[in-house]
């Protein structure tokens, strides 16, 4: 129900002038887990902001063209997994750990980049239905059918998303979305940043509850 009040919420707000409203800009990934963690806080940011605020989402590339596996990374993600969970509640399954799979984020950021361009108002929805994919259901994160059923699922066409997914065109243009990441000086996910005429400020970095990034949100604003 919250993913729906956030695309309903987003809807509303990109059918006013936007022209002079701040714009929160949020910087994650699909696979990292203080992402997955800060989901129901993000969601309640932009429930309550959403008609203040214009969403960018930019995809900041955790272990994009990685080459080690869920074994190699075993106890790393294990024990980072259990922090998020002890923070947030979020439920992980640790099978996908045992598996020979690469730690590779680069194809779930492409697949948002590209729900970004169809369907930008369930933008957020879908990436956290890819988290849930791949954190909770153990999703194989390198099959193009994990986020084709997805988008499917959002009433995108799949052979429109597939064709975008798979195309030359797009693994190379997830790139800009790494190099605006870089550019805003992002060294940790999630942040969240808020941009007002012309300037842009960090408003939190890592994990944070919702009721603090509103705070700092309000303060910039206001200032």
């Amino acid at each position: 129900m919250k993913y729906l009040l956030v695309t309903i919420t987003l809807m509303m707000a990109n059918t006013m002038n936007s022209q002079d409203k701040p714009t929160l800009i949020y910087v994650g990934d699909p696979m990292c887990s203080w992402c997955y963690g800060f989901g129901h806080e993000i969601e309640d940011v932009i429930t309550e902001l959403g008609e203040d605020v214009q969403l960018e989402m930019v995809m900041g590339g955790l272990r994009p063209y990685d080459t080690q596996t869920m074994t190699d990374l075993k106890d790393f993600l294990t024990d980072h997994w259990n922090d998020v969970h002890e923070a947030s509640g979020q439920r992980f399954q640790y099978g996908i750990l045992d598996t020979e799979l690469i730690y590779d984020t680069e194809p779930s950021c492409r697949a948002v980049m590209i729900v970004r361009e169809l369907q930008p108002s369930t933008v957020m929805a879908y990436f956290h239905k890819v988290q849930t994919a791949f954190y909770a259901e153990n999703k194989n994160p390198h099959l193009t059918n994990t986020y084709a059923d997805i988008a499917v699922s959002m009433s995108i066409d799949r052979e429109t998303f597939v064709n975008k997914f798979e195309s030359k065109e797009y693994k190379a243009g997830i790139k800009n979305d790494f190099l605006r990441a870089s550019q805003l000086e992002v060294r940790s996910f999630p942040t969240v940043l808020l941009s007002v005429k012309g300037k842009t400020k960090v408003v939190s970095a890592g994990y944070s509850k919702a009721e603090k990034v509103i705070e700092n949100i309000k303060k910039i604003i206001g200032d």
